[in-house]
């Protein structure tokens, strides 16, 4: 069962599996295409909709989801399996001529004092052209951005 919504790259999308709820939120997905390689039967970008999360066992769609470097896939375990720790200690990797991966326990402040995000994974812009500030939009290619 799938909450998928083609309406708005804002909604997160949730989809059900047996033990798991994968979710999804567009906004933050630039497209690195770590879950089609390791569950092509799971990740599908041609089929709608493009995750079927009874494909596969919840621990090898969480082990997929865990590769994600931005976030934008997530998953809440429904079974007695582990959810997702956050890395110790946390890391922050600049990508050649591309965002900083974090991985770790990290809040996003916004203008105001207030928590915007909290999450484990993220990109996050470092060339200034980003439109989804402070995630990478992948919009450093089109700048022509070098690291």
């Amino acid at each position: 069962m799938s909450t998928e919504s083609r309406h708005s790259p804002d909604v997160v999308r949730a989809y059900e599996g047996e033990g798991i709820v994968v979710y999804w939120e567009p906004k933050l997905c630039i497209h690195t295409g770590n879950c089609i390689r390791g569950l092509p039967q799971t990740f599908d970008p041609e089929a709608r909709p493009w995750i079927d999360a009874r494909s596969a066992s919840a621990d090898e769609i969480a082990s997929v989801i865990l590769t994600c470097p931005t976030g934008a896939l997530s998953f809440e375990r429904t079974d007695d399996g582990p959810q997702e720790e956050p890395a110790r200690p946390a890391t922050v990797q600049p990508r050649k001529n591309g965002p900083l991966f974090l991985r770790g326990d990290f809040e996003v402040i916004d203008a105001s004092g207030e928590v915007a995000r909290r999450a484990t994974r993220m990109a996050l812009c470092r060339c200034g052209q980003s439109q989804n500030k402070p995630y990478c939009d992948l919009s450093h290619r089109a700048a022509g951005f070098q690291s």
